[in-house]
C-alpha cells in the first residue's frame, strides 16, 4: 500500500500535470504511474463535481440541492470512468494500441487532477461574486475542463503511442463501445429480470397447484 502511494508516484502525477507528455512517457515506459492514486483521483474528482452543485453560489447555479444525491453521483462518476477505460482498452486492442489497461486507467485518472483543483476554487470564487461576474466563474471553469481534456489526449497518444488523429479517431470509436457496452448490460439485464420473474411464476403456480 505504502508503494501505490508512495512520495515518488505522489511527486510524479504532479510532474505529468506540469509535464504530460514527459509523464506519461515515464508512465508507460517505465511504470511510474499508480493505478491507486488513479482512482483517487476520480473519486476525488466526483465527491468535488457534487460539492460544487451542493455548495456553489445560486449566482452561478440553479441546481435544487435538495435533488443532489451524494452517493449515486459519486459512483455514476466511477461507473463512467470504468467504461470510458474499458472502452478504451477494447478498441485500442484492435487499433495495435501499446498501452496497456493499466495505462489507461492511469492517464484517464491523472487527467482529473486539474477539474479537481478547477471545482474547488470554482466553488469558493462562487462565494464572492456578483451577477455581473460570472464570466469569472465560466473562465476557471473552461481552463479547468480544457487542461484536462489535453492530459487525457496526450496520455492517450503516449501510453498507446499513437499520432493525434489516430487518437481523436480512437476516442471516437471509445465512445461508441461504451454506448455499445451500456447496451449489452441493459439487454442482459432485461433478459436475466424476464428469466427471473419466469421461475418466479412457475414456484408461484406450483405453489398454489400443490
Amino acid at each position: 500500500m505504502k508503494q501505490l502511494f508512495s512520495k515518488e508516484k505522489w511527486a510524479h502525477l504532479l510532474y505529468t500535470v506540469s509535464h504530460p507528455s514527459d509523464g506519461y512517457y515515464w508512465i508507460r515506459h517505465k511504470d511510474k504511474g499508480s493505478v491507486a492514486i488513479a482512482v483517487l483521483m476520480v473519486f476525488i474528482f466526483g465527491l468535488c463535481f457534487s460539492l460544487n452543485r451542493i455548495y456553489a453560489s445560486f449566482v452561478v447555479s440553479d441546481v435544487n440541492v435538495r435533488t443532489v444525491n451524494l452517493l449515486p453521483e459519486m459512483l455514476g462518476v466511477l461507473l463512467m470512468y470504468v467504461l470510458l477505460c474499458v472502452g478504451n482498452w477494447s478498441i485500442t486492442c484492435l487499433l495495435d494500441g501499446e498501452g496497456r489497461f493499466k495505462d489507461i486507467i492511469i492517464a484517464v485518472g491523472y487527467a482529473m487532477l486539474p477539474m479537481i483543483v478547477t471545482y474547488i476554487l470554482a466553488t469558493v470564487i462562487s462565494q464572492f461574486i456578483a451577477d455581473n461576474e460570472q464570466a469569472f466563474y465560466g473562465i476557471i471553469m473552461a481552463i479547468g475542463m480544457a487542461y484536462t481534456v489535453i492530459m487525457a489526449l496526450t496520455g492517450i497518444m503516449q501510453v498507446h503511442n499513437y499520432t493525434l488523429g489516430k487518437t481523436l479517431l480512437t476516442l471516437l470509436l471509445t465512445l461508441v463501445a461504451v454506448f455499445i457496452i451500456i447496451f449489452l448490460v441493459l439487454l442482459i439485464t432485461n433478459f436475466i429480470g424476464q428469466v427471473v420473474a419466469f421461475f418466479q411464476s412457475i414456484y408461484t403456480e406450483l405453489i398454489f397447484r400443490l
